[in-house]
């Protein structure tokens, strides 16, 4: 029993990994084509017809628990309305490589979080933290872009706040008892952030467009049926099924998938500066889920 648990944790774990890697190359090239809002909003309208659309299919689509509420809107305001907001306005400025090692700083953010609430913080999560910031550091370095684009930094900024936003739905839903499954939850989450993003997209890209070419439509098929509410649900799964270390170590691969895709795919150039910044933020993303297991342990 405890091995099928495993393996099923571990297969949930490898495809939220391609899912979110594959994802970043996809939303590059459908940028080309849509404004960053919009897109986001088609894509998550999209999801939630597709989660709905399956949960009915199984008899499983439920309205949300009362005790379940906080969740939802946890995920649906931080981990889906900003994190993709955010990531796609980050998007429009930087290559997609670059875009999913700077998104997958979350870990790094849950170090202050975890300080905030009272928890030890060893000389583990205290170092990955320090290597993290020196891997940002060296992706913002004179050397490495061009300080006087003002649009690049902002791009920066984005994708940092994106990060951000994720961590504080992988923090809550850490702690949150849940009444109802990351799957049942799935398509409120996603009408909840659809609604959101649509508001923001009146009210801050009142220009916006997509076109609806095979391309666009292709991405956005991905995107909103396939990829988003699966691997969404896949994610939030394993961060309750699998220890944290094991989650955060297996994320790695998200970034270094999305850099191979689109130097591949989209011919971005991997520049020396962005190697090292990749090892340095990934070295430190490890460091410091070693640093939380080492916690867990200790306190049991």
């Amino acid at each position: 029993m405890v091995a099928g648990v495993g393996l099923r944790s571990v297969a949930l774990l490898g495809l939220a990994v391609f899912l979110f890697g594959s994802s970043w190359p996809v939303m590059k090239a459908g940028l080309d084509g849509a404004s960053p809002l919009w897109f986001a909003t088609a894509r998550l309208g999209l999801g939630t017809l597709g989660a709905m659309a399956l949960l009915a299919t199984m008899r499983r689509l439920h309205f949300p628990s009362r005790r379940d509420l906080p969740i939802v809107a946890t995920i649906g305001i931080c981990q889906l309305t900003l994190f993709l907001g955010f990531s796609q306005l980050g998007l429009q400025h930087l290559g997609a490589g670059r875009s999913s090692v700077l998104a997958y700083t979350t870990t790094l953010f849950l170090v202050p979080l975890t300080f905030l609430t009272g928890e030890r913080i060893d000389r583990w999560q205290a170092a990955g933290s320090i290597f993290g910031l020196a891997g940002v550091a060296v992706l913002l370095a004179p050397q490495s872009i061009n300080w006087d684009d003002r649009d690049v930094l902002i791009g920066h900024m984005w994708l940092l706040m994106a990060a951000a936003s994720w961590a504080l739905a992988i923090f809550h839903s850490r702690r949150h008892e849940w009444y109802r499954g990351p799957l049942e939850l799935l398509p409120w989450q996603m009408l909840l952030a659809t609604v959101l993003l649509a508001t923001f997209s009146f009210l801050f890209e009142r220009d916006g467009h997509i076109e609806f070419s095979p391309g666009i439509l292709l991405s956005l098929c991905y995107l909103g049926l396939v990829a988003g509410p699966t691997a969404t649900w896949a994610a939030t799964s394993v961060s309750r099924m699998l220890p944290t270390v094991v989650t955060s170590l297996g994320f790695l691969g998200v970034p270094i998938l999305g850099l191979s895709i689109s130097a591949l795919w989209l011919g971005e150039e991997l520049e020396p500066l962005l190697v090292v910044g990749t090892i340095l933020i990934l070295s430190g993303v490890g460091v410091v889920a070693v640093g939380y297991s080492r916690c867990k342990t200790d306190a049991g």
